[in-house]
């Protein structure tokens, strides 16, 4: 295995949030459901959620994707409930503007390497833009 001074993209903390997949499944009633892939590489990820009044409760997550998208959900799925819209596009738009230069949002310092390949970004951004869209289109 690289070690974390080898391989930015793929740091040690990194690979393991990958690998507890906290959140990987499906619930059984889910509130709002959204789907989004990535065409340039083929990562598919589809977000569920469980809310109360307009918080998120649960997040699940199926991933078929880069460890980067799958770390990124994993860590998602730890950090949404208790999120309404505004908390999870403030979580987003942080989250983005880390991948450019910004301070980290808690816990998203873990995607540090990813910062200097622009075209990683999508795959940090891929559940939390499906989590987004889940909300938006919430029947």
């Amino acid at each position: 295995m690289a070690d974390d001074l080898s391989d930015p993209l793929y740091r040690r903390e990194l690979l393991r949030l990958a690998a507890d997949a906290t959140g990987a499944g499906r619930l059984a009633s889910p509130d709002a459901t959204a789907s989004l892939h990535n065409p340039a590489c083929g990562d598919r990820v589809t977000v569920e959620l469980a809310l109360a009044g307009n918080r998120i409760t649960t997040l699940a997550h199926v991933t078929q994707a880069c460890v980067l998208t799958q770390a990124s959900a994993a860590l998602l799925a730890g950090t949404a409930p208790g999120l309404d819209a505004a908390g999870l596009g403030a979580l987003a738009d942080g989250v983005r503007a880390f991948l450019k230069g910004a301070p980290a949002p808690e816990g998203y310092g873990v995607f540090d390497g990813v910062a200097g390949h622009a075209g990683r970004h999508v795959c940090v951004m891929l559940p939390l833009e499906a989590a987004l869209k889940a909300l938006q289109d919430k029947p």
